[in-house]
């Protein structure tokens, strides 16, 4: 196996620089080309804490020591970072107004939606004399400066208090009280009509939600809880947005894994029937990973996942939901091991890369302060409600990240392996490899002369030898170890590696000839 160096080293110093140029020219919204292309590197942020500035590292942003939490004008500050790490594309949380009452947590739940047609003045720096709007355009301003693309949340339900304003806006039971959702005991299930009836009402609501961010600079919509809502209601938006911006993307948060309402009040449309709608991506099943046993199961969802993708008019994409703002910290899952595995399979599979804030930097997401009764509240919950292992979305709360430095090095290499290996990704052929170990995931993305091999341990205890059977592979072939930690042994048609507990192993190989 002959292993060559020179590739590592000019991905390290092509990182060290990784699109470093701002953009001068006017603004293009490009969003939906690169996320159909599997291009996209998404980072997701709640804008409250994503420039918070808590000096005295309690963990809660004391407004009364003058502490300052997250606006749009401080999170300008951040986007370098992001950039220098090859984020590409923000995911920013809800920037509605929250509702107060019957809240969750002592600032209100992000996706507890008091009106659709403005934006949180939580989120407005007192320090400055710019409207809460041109705060938001300056901030998506500076993102495009920086050749990051922004997608905006759209949320799902509303909060109590719009409720009591507009009550004719919700689905009520059988004793003409409002349907809470699921477990969501903050919001209220908005009644967005049948396939047949669409209800103006809450489609114009929404509509006004679509105007709103679109003259705010936005590139497209995340649509939490899609499937709450009829494929028709859906159908009707996405073209009224695309008649105003043809590239303007559309992602619904929706799976295969997901096949119940979220109420028996509930409309429930699948991801597929979304798609249809005008949708260009989904969330693949990948957030399963946590519960995977043996390489077959992830390379059979990969295989399935890209199988759905197929059939469609226009085409359809997914973005590598391996933890998302709804998933425990993978920390807590299964240590940093696994962290890194994430990181290197949204780098080397067809999908759009999509990453959390504080993963980067291995934030377990743990607040001290946690379900503890509160000094001080804004909203009529005095506690400081949190889930375990996420990211808070319920209070004025510190900026996530960890302390880890090895993982924001590897996130940085990794993402830049995508971007400069993207024909590779987009356009090669998967291949599920044939490995000894049942706990050994392997596979090979092949394109031309190159290809990438990936191998991984999902036991995340024990060591892994294994051999991966790769047809034409021999010891002659010109390998170069993007990430490894032992060496492979090359054999005609096949490698044997030990792999240590959650190790995942990353290999391009020249010439291969892979069919």
């Amino acid at each position: 196996m002959k292993f060559v160096k020179s590739l590592v080293i000019a991905l390290i110093l092509t990182m060290l620089t990784f699109q470093s140029g701002f953009c001068t020219d006017v603004w293009v919204n490009d969003l939906r080309k690169l996320f159909l292309n599997n291009e996209a590197i998404i980072y997701e942020i709640n804008l409250r804490t994503f420039g918070a500035q808590d000096t005295n590292k309690n963990g809660i942003i004391d407004f009364d020591e003058a502490e300052e939490s997250g606006t749009f004008l401080n999170a300008v500050s951040r986007l370098d970072d992001l950039k220098q790490k090859g984020i590409n594309t923000i995911h920013i949380m809800p920037v509605t107004p929250v509702g107060k009452t019957k809240a969750l947590g002592t600032a209100g739940s992000l996706y507890s939606a008091l009106s659709f047609d403005s934006l949180n003045p939580q989120l407005a720096s007192k320090q400055s004399a710019l409207s809460i709007e041109d705060q938001a355009r300056k901030f998506i301003t500076e993102a495009h400066k920086r050749k990051i693309r922004v997608i905006i949340d759209l949320p799902s339900c509303g909060s109590y208090d719009l409720y009591m304003q507009r009550p004719e806006l919700f689905v009520k039971d059988k004793s003409g009280q409002p349907v809470i959702p699921t477990d969501w005991t903050d919001v209220r299930l908005l009644n967005a009509g049948t396939e047949i009836a669409v209800n103006k009402d809450v489609y114009n609501l929404y509509k006004s939600f679509v105007d709103m961010v679109m003259d705010l600079g936005a590139d497209g919509i995340r649509a939490d809880v899609a499937t709450n809502k009829p494929a028709k209601f859906w159908k009707d938006l996405i073209s009224y947005s695309r008649k105003k911006d043809p590239q303007f993307m559309w992602l619904a948060e929706a799976s295969e894994s997901w096949t119940q309402p979220a109420s028996p009040y509930a409309v429930f449309t699948p991801y597929n029937k979304l798609l249809e709608a005008g949708f260009d991506g989904y969330y693949g099943s990948y957030f399963n990973l946590k519960n995977f046993k043996t390489g077959k199961e992830l390379t059979s969802l990969i295989e399935k996942t890209n199988a759905n993708l197929t059939g469609y008019t226009d085409h359809k994409a997914v973005i590598g939901s391996f933890s998302t703002h709804d998933e425990m910290s993978p920390v807590l899952i299964n240590g940093k091991r696994f962290v890194e595995m994430i990181i290197w399979l949204n780098a080397t599979l067809p999908v759009n890369s999509y990453f959390v804030d504080g993963f980067d930097t291995g934030d377990n997401y743990i607040y001290l302060w946690a379900n503890k009764k509160a000094p001080k509240t804004y909203t009529d919950d005095d506690y400081y409600f949190v889930h375990r292992g996420k990211m808070d979305i319920f209070n004025f709360s510190r900026q996530p990240g960890g302390n880890d430095k090895v993982i924001p090095w590897l996130f940085a290499i990794a993402n830049n392996l995508k971007t400069q290996f993207t024909q590779v990704i987009n356009n090669g052929k998967f291949i599920a490899l044939r490995t000894s170990n049942p706990s050994v995931f392997a596979y090979a993305v092949t394109y031309k002369d190159r290809t990438i091999i990936v191998t991984g341990n999902l036991d995340f205890r024990t060591n892994a030898d294994t051999t991966v059977h790769v047809p034409h592979f021999s010891p002659d072939s010109s390998v170069i170890p993007i990430k490894i930690e032992d060496t492979p042994i090359a054999k005609r048609g096949s490698f044997t590696v030990t792999l240590n507990p959650g190790e995942t192993q990353v290999l391009l190989v020249q010439n291969l000839g892979l069919k």
